[in-house]
């Protein structure tokens, strides 16, 4: 069985303060967009990942594909069986596209539907949340205003499929930890539950990602 986890942009994002769990609280609007890795699932005697296209960094057994897997294989073990996973990857890493978080989500759905497990999007936000604070909002996969660590979420009214998105990826890997630690959190310049309303030409003047101005001064 085969998928296409797709990516996502920020609609600004600004993180409001650090949490006592370590995580940071934001504020932002996530949009996923087409640019789209491919995961593919077969029968296997045993249980392995095979990655093509892109380099993925990072220690394999910290992989969220694998982490999806083993954490329905764990709830359902007479069910969920050995299998080949082919991903091959597009999305850029360190480039804030929440390439990984997509991976990961899309793992628990494709289980879900291979399996016929049933579990409902409810839960399954709520398992994708183990993952990673990125992944519930592959679930849902259309544009929401999120909080929180980003897992609270409501749907937001736009539309960009009149435009043509061009993203431009240089090649240049930030650490989502490392990026959080140059900041210095503060309350959002900007209330993003007014930004439907907002022309889009006037959003350049409102708008803001405030990993803008330490990621600069590095690079």
């Amino acid at each position: 069985m085969l998928c296409f986890p797709n990516c996502k942009l920020n609609l600004g994002l600004y993180v409001t303060q650090k949490r006592a769990d370590g995580y940071h609280d934001i504020e932002t609007v996530f949009y996923p967009l087409p640019l789209c890795d491919v995961l593919e699932i077969t029968p296997s005697p045993e249980t392995k990942l095979h990655i093509s296209g892109k380099n993925v960094a990072g220690n394999e057994a910290d992989n969220l594909i694998l982490k999806a897997y083993h954490l329905l294989q764990q709830r359902y073990p007479d069910t969920v069986k050995n299998l080949d996973i082919y991903l091959h990857k597009v999305i850029p890493m360190g480039a804030g596209l929440g390439g990984g978080s997509a991976d990961g989500a899309f793992m628990l759905q494709l289980l879900n539907n291979y399996y016929q497990l049933g579990i409902s999007k409810q839960e399954l936000s709520r398992l994708s949340l183990l993952l990673g604070s990125d992944c519930p909002f592959f679930i849902h996969n259309s544009p929401q205003l999120a909080s929180g660590r980003g897992e609270l979420m409501q749907p937001v009214s736009i539309d960009l499929s009149v435009y043509s998105l061009q993203l431009i990826c240089p090649q240049v890997h930030v650490s989502t930890a490392a990026a959080f630690g140059m900041l210095t959190p503060q309350l959002a310049s900007y209330d993003l539950r007014q930004l439907p309303s907002l022309p889009i030409t006037e959003w350049k003047n409102h708008i803001h990602n405030d990993f803008e101005t330490p990621v600069f001064q590095l690079h």
